[in-house]
């Protein structure tokens, strides 16, 4: 069959089982899940915001300025800091004399921030062709390559950085064996990239390598490892948002611990916010049986994506919000295909499909998933797409191979699709 090498590639994707005996420890974390509010002033801030009027400081002000609300933004999850950033760069890019390619890279990655990729393409290539910091460009131009899903040019850009002994390079490189679903050589060369951040004591790689390690250990069924370096995580950034969701995904889904998961979910929100932490909650409410607070949660998600400012950011998260929680496939289809203009990825085909799939239009649906996903991508959700679009036209052998290899992600998609994939 023409997806026996796809299935063979996901077994060995999804052959390691998470580790059924660990158990996580609240002593391990709670000294982490306060309430104490985030400061969002600096006098590195203020010193630079108040230099902006000053001519002949005014990029420098200004560049400055973007990296503390991008920074407040990263402690905060308030989207109206990261548009700040990007309105002081816009700014830095109009006035600076010098150093243009460095204020193009800077907002193409706010850009990439904001999930506004051709856009960020535009920067980048412009940063290229200015010359100047041709590897950072070059890394730049794979990152957003990647996420457009021109996997043939983001290799090309690949290669043009090669370099062993670089930490940019190694967790570019985690990245790419990732994608191709080969597991075992990303977590390789991502716990290399870790070492280079230990080595450097960089504050900055060590959050970026141990949370990226602890999510591919996760993938990999290594919760106890992946537990490790969240914390580890944690003690260098107590108020780290992403690592404590990370926490709270193992407890829940490893654990089946909704209750606890939901304390840590909570503590988070006190402090920062973002629409994936509502949608979480709701996943979580729901497997504790708790309809009253997955209503609740839902409506926060929706009330906060609301915000004009979001723009594109929440699109694919949408498209599943609007068809299974508010029945609204023809919004959701709407959606599907501007998230396939402005990202055409496998997942985004994936997301085109399986809107078609819930109006009805099963056989359309197999038809993007055959030309734009099978064999393109091995990430779970879309799998699990595949699989229902696949049953729906009838092809039962696709389908029972999926459900084995779902079966073996339910830590990954999480204890609610457990029924679902039994009943595929």
């Amino acid at each position: 069959m023409k997806y026996a090498l796809v299935l063979l590639v996901v077994v060995l994707t999804f052959s390691c089982q998470p580790q059924p005996d660990f158990k996580t420890n609240k002593k391990d974390y709670d000294s982490f899940l306060t309430s104490e509010s985030v400061i969002t002033t600096s006098k590195q801030f203020e010193l630079w915001n108040s230099k902006i009027k000053s001519d002949s400081l005014q990029s420098l002000a200004l560049r400055n300025v973007a990296q503390e609300y991008n920074r407040f933004f990263q402690a905060t999850g308030e989207i109206e800091y990261l548009k700040k950033a990007e309105q002081a760069l816009q700014k830095a890019l109009e006035t600076a004399a010098i150093g243009k390619t460095g204020y193009h890279r800077t907002l193409a990655r706010n850009y990439i921030s904001q999930h506004r990729f051709k856009e960020a393409l535009e920067l980048a290539e412009s940063a290229r062709q200015f010359g100047s910091g041709v590897n950072a460009s070059q890394s730049l131009l794979f990152d957003v390559h990647m996420e457009l899903g021109n996997y043939n040019k983001a290799e090309r850009y690949l290669d043009s950085i090669k370099n062993m002994s670089d930490f940019g390079y190694l967790i570019r490189l985690a990245k790419w064996n990732d994608y191709k679903g080969d597991l075992e050589t990303a977590i390789h060369f991502m716990e290399k990239a870790r070492e280079k951040a230990e080595s450097s004591k960089n504050r900055g790689l060590l959050l970026w390598s141990y949370t990226n390690l602890a999510d591919f250990y996760g993938h990999a069924g290594r919760i106890e490892d992946s537990y490790t370096y969240y914390l580890k995580a944690l003690e260098i950034d107590p108020k780290n948002a992403y690592a404590k969701k990370g926490l709270a995904w193992i407890v829940y889904s490893h654990e089946k611990n909704g209750t606890e998961a939901l304390r840590i979910v909570n503590s988070i929100l006190e402090t920062y916010q973002s629409p994936e932490l509502y949608l979480l909650k709701g996943e979580i409410a729901e497997f504790i049986g708790d309809e009253e607070l997955k209503v609740e949660a839902l409506d926060d998600y929706y009330n906060l994506v609301e915000n004009s400012s979001y723009g594109v950011m929440y699109n694919a998260h949408n498209v599943d919000f609007y068809v299974n929680e508010l029945q609204q496939v023809d919004k959701a289809l709407s959606l599907a295909w501007q998230e396939v203009k402005q990202r055409p990825t496998p997942e985004s085909y994936s997301l085109l499909a399986y809107s078609l799939l819930k109006l009805g239009e099963k056989e359309q649906a197999l038809q993007v998933i055959n030309d734009q996903v099978a064999g393109k991508t091995f990430v779970p959700s879309v799998l699990q797409h595949m699989a229902e679009i696949y049953k729906a036209n009838g092809i039962e052998e696709e389908v029972s191979a999926l459900k084995q290899e779902l079966l073996g992600a339910l830590y990954e998609l999480g204890p609610n699709s457990e029924p679902k994939i039994l009943n595929l």
